[in-house]
């Protein structure tokens, strides 16, 4: 097939990914290609040449506390994804793949005389909702979780749950944790992760905490993290999948601490497919993906409920995490089933346009 693969314009798809749907949409369109499909990637300045992109417009994910700044970055957006679906049009694709979360080229896909297929990889907003409700009624939905799909239900019915997945290859098993006997913390460090929670808990279970990631938010750096820092805590900076997997796999739990209905996070896959058994907050899709063998949760926001979920974990099977990786979180499993997708899309787009033609023909001949 010949696909066009629509990103987001918040961050460049490439290393060291800012969050889980840059990396998504970079092992997407990669595991795409290696199947022999030919993939379009629309994203923004500065991804990955290797995905050959076609650039639109630079990153729009900076100053957005600015409300001036705001405005200024949704006309952006909005003349980009215009740009992006009249090359569409243009374009000979047999199927979009609609990984942008902004509302115009939901919009704008009752124009497509091609399939389109939207994955919705987080809660309902003001803009995006409204999207949804004015997409195509063709228009093929999928979501990264199921508890994704409950929050999305009232909107969309029936969506298809389609797991993320991550590279095995990278994220490989460790039988053992370093002897360091550290945990680990990793994701974009702004309030609705948590790290800030996940520092208080790993001191309360008395482990050093290892963390890493993007600083988008000095403010909170500065008022939530800052004042935190001292021993036993090491800040290991913003590192690519190859770094990330060594620090992980070698870590006795891995914290995952939302501060809000996390959609999926990716953290927990990567984390039990290095063998990292996993420690967390209840809430999202956590308690979805993750099942007592290889994960333990504490009430959200609750450090002391966390601390005793840290020890908890640090003493599951880490044979146990790599066997649910392999089973649920395999890279290969989810494009098999964004492929499966396709094709259904593919086959209720053509059986419209089959039914649609016989009368089209008739009120052209009328017309005549």
């Amino acid at each position: 097939m010949k696909i066009a693969l629509l990103a987001h314009l918040k961050f460049p798809i490439t290393q060291p990914y800012p969050g889980g749907l840059e990396m998504h949409t970079h092992l997407l369109a990669g595991a795409l290609r290696r199947r022999g499909h030919d993939v379009t990637l629309f994203a923004s300045e500065g991804s990955d040449p290797a995905l050959a992109p076609i650039l639109v417009c630079p990153p729009t994910g900076d100053g957005l506390g600015d409300s001036l700044r705001h405005d200024a970055i949704e006309r952006a957006e909005r003349a980009a994804y215009a740009r992006i679906m009249d090359a569409v049009m243009r374009g000979n694709f047999d199927l979009v793949h609609n990984n942008s979360l902004h509302d115009l080229p939901l919009r704008r896909s009752g124009d497509l005389a091609v399939p389109m297929v939207t994955a919705l990889h987080t809660p309902p907003f003001e803009s995006l909702e409204a999207g949804v409700r004015a997409a195509a009624a063709t228009m093929a939905f999928a979501v990264v979780s199921n508890s994704l799909a409950e929050a999305w239900r009232d909107i969309v019915p029936d969506p298809v749950t389609i797991g993320n997945g991550v590279e095995l290859s990278v994220f490989v098993y460790r039988a053992a944790a370093d002897p360091a006997g550290y945990v680990f913390w990793s994701g974009r460090i702004v309030p609705e992760k948590g790290l800030h929670l996940a520092i208080d808990a790993a001191r309360a279970a008395g482990l050093p905490l290892r963390f890493a990631g993007p600083r988008p938010d000095p403010a909170y750096w500065a008022e939530r993290i800052a004042p935190r820092l001292g021993p036993h805590l090491t800040d290991l900076g913003h590192l690519a999948h190859t770094d990330l997997a060594v620090h992980l796999g070698g870590a006795r739990a891995a914290l995952v601490t939302p501060c809000w209905e996390e959609p999926f996070g990716l953290v927990v896959a990567e984390a039990l497919a290095c063998g990292t058994p996993v420690a967390g907050f209840g809430r999202g899709a956590l308690p979805d993906i993750l099942d007592a063998t290889c994960g333990a949760l504490g009430r959200p926001d609750d450090v002391d409920s966390l601390a005793a979920a840290i020890a908890r974990a640090v003493r599951l099977d880490r044979r146990a995490c790599r066997d649910r990786a392999e089973a649920l979180f395999d890279a290969e499993a989810m494009t098999a089933g964004y492929l499966a997708l396709y094709d259904e899309a593919m086959a209720a787009h053509h059986r419209l346009r089959s039914i649609a033609a016989p009368r089209l023909r008739r009120v052209g001949g009328a017309s005549a």
